[in-house]
């Protein structure tokens, strides 16, 4: 058996116990094979999450090697047996190539259940008690009235993209394509992404959005089309609300053909790189104008991340109350450890939050958490590997980077992190590279500025004054940018011996924080270990005209 402890789930008008090892319909016995109902019960269990097929040949299986066939064969009993299908999964969904999720909203039933399985379901009745959030699943006594709603990710549709080529055989290369920004797109755990399978089932089909959210419970569709002609392609791809039918964005891009395979990959990562911060916005927005009287968990951790993004010190306080809010509402949230963790490194580097070691310690464990929730999750990796930076642990800083690379090469902030682990390691021209990759993944992305001011760090460093000065002054024209930047200018125009110009961008860096001065920068770059770095950027201070402090 699969499970740690004896437990009681219930979703839909069915009841699993796992102490009895059975399986209920509205109060009736099912008759089940033992493997089907362990699968089953590891599938409901971790409803957070997806489960992959080698953690389900490892714990149904007992690690022994079995077909995938057998695997098949098991999650279609197990459908079948909820009235589920492959065409619909509406409650085990498929993952293309990497695992299933259990995606109902299942009752994590009290010790005080009744032992007759009839008595096992809700009963409307007015009397209230407690009800505990956890990811897609409510603890509640039997006979509550549930008024709070599971930890539901944003779901997303990735419809088949239309072939609006003349030849019928370019079919492959439009499929390709959606299959591709499906695969992609699930990389990034915090989405739900409707199965291939799903998605294809309406592909030739003339759809209402709407009518198609509500069919699917999905929050966004992406939909498209190709068109080839001669040696040209040009990929068109947008974003809709399932909800309201508005488009939230809408892209075109046209290359010449080389290799159609490496285009690809190029047009794909491009489309999922742009829709995944396009995604957070909306939903960050949802939840702000929305403002709900009681914040759940996700409420806590999208206000959270909504704050900071702004880039204030004030903002960076109110992210970590709120993200600390949701993890605590919700321990199971490993988004909201993660980012905690973010925040709080941010407010040391920035703002008021003072950089001890305990509170590095603290974040490194939030990150940890985190991972131990979801082993699979690239930001989880990025976000320790920003944490290692701040600690000094720039090898270790790199190998997070690389993981979360390799898991999901679209992910943006996870280039220009391994970017600020190269420069601190002074390996400079690898890291202008990553810095590069990042900004062009995702030049909406509400880091830019930062992606521009931390290669133009590094760009002083290598000595290249030149080019810092112009990632400084494109970062400096971005909203929310932020004081560091116009240090980095001063710095870059003091090198560069252009003192008129360097005196009136101190001016501007103490518009913008009145206490900057040497001894501040100084404590704010705890984090560089190499000695020449840290003398190289205050001697520019210095010789630009900065108080020493």
């Amino acid at each position: 058996m699969c499970f740690i402890k004896s437990m009681r789930y219930q979703f839909n008008e069915f009841i699993l116990d796992t102490d009895r090892f059975e399986l209920f319909k509205n109060g009736e016995h099912l008759n089940a094979e033992p493997q089907v109902i362990e699968l089953l019960a590891l599938l409901v269990d971790n409803g957070h999450r997806l489960v992959s097929k080698e953690e389900i040949n490892t714990r149904v299986w007992g690690g022994r090697i079995v077909s995938e066939a057998a695997l098949s064969s098991r999650i279609k009993t197990a459908r079948q047996l909820l009235g589920d299908s492959g065409r619909s999964q509406h409650m085990i969904r498929t993952v293309h190539k990497k695992g299933f999720r259990f995606v109902s909203t299942v009752i994590i039933l009290a010790e005080e259940t009744p032992s007759r399985p009839s008595d096992l379901l809700p009963k409307n009745t007015a009397n209230e008690s407690t009800v505990d959030q956890h990811p897609n699943q409510i603890k509640a006594v039997v006979g509550t009235p549930l008024n709070k709603h599971p930890h539901k990710k944003p779901a997303v549709a990735v419809l088949p993209f239309s072939n609006l080529s003349s030849e019928a055989e370019q079919e492959y290369f439009s499929d390709g394509i959606t299959t591709d920004i499906i695969t992609l797109l699930s990389k990034h755990h915090w989405l739900s992404v409707t199965a291939r399978n799903t998605s294809f089932g309406y592909k030739g089909r003339s759809v209402n959005i709407q009518e198609l959210g509500k069919q699917l419970a999905i929050d966004y569709v992406v939909e498209g089309s190709v068109q080839r002609l001669g040696n040209r392609v040009r990929v068109s791809a947008q974003l809709i609300d399932a909800e309201t039918g508005l488009h939230k964005w809408a892209e075109r891009y046209d290359r010449e053909i080389a290799d159609i395979f490496t285009l690809q990959d190029e047009i794909t990562e491009t489309i999922v790189a742009r829709l995944e911060p396009e995604i957070g916005f909306s939903e960050r927005n949802k939840i702000v104008h929305a403002r709900p009287t009681n914040l759940e968990s996700w409420d806590c951790f999208h206000l959270g991340v909504y704050h900071f993004f702004k880039f204030t010190g004030p903002d960076n306080l109110e992210a970590q109350r709120l993200l600390k809010q949701s993890y605590t509402l919700d321990d199971r949230c490993g988004d909201a450890h993660a980012w905690w963790a973010y925040a709080t490194i941010l407010g040391m580097v920035y703002w008021q939050t003072p950089a001890s070691q305990q509170l590095l310690d603290e974040a490194l464990a939030a990150c940890n958490t985190a991972l131990a929730i979801d082993s699979q999750n690239a930001s989880f990796y990025s976000l320790r590997g920003r944490v290692l930076l701040a600690r000094r642990e720039y090898d270790r800083a790199i190998s997070d980077n690389e993981t979360a690379i390799a898991l999901n090469p679209t992910f943006a902030a996870a280039h220009c992190g391994m970017g600020d682990s190269l420069a601190y390691e002074a390996r400079y021209d690898e890291s202008i590279h990553c810095f590069e990759k990042a900004i062009a993944l995702s030049p909406n992305d509400p880091q830019r500025w930062a992606f521009l001011t931390y290669g133009a760090m590094a760009l002083l460093f290598k000595g290249d004054f030149e080019n810092a000065l112009l990632w400084a002054n494109r970062a400096s024209g971005i909203p929310n940018c932020q004081y560091w930047t116009s240090a980095h200018k001063v710095v870059a125009l003091a090198h560069l011996n252009r003192p008129d110009e360097a005196e009136q961008a101190v001016v501007r860096l103490l518009q913008e924080l009145p206490t900057f001065s040497c001894a501040f920068a100084r404590e704010k770059l705890f984090y560089l270990r190499k000695q020449e770095q840290i003398e190289l950027y205050i001697e520019g201070l210095l010789k630009a005209g900065v108080p020493s402090g």
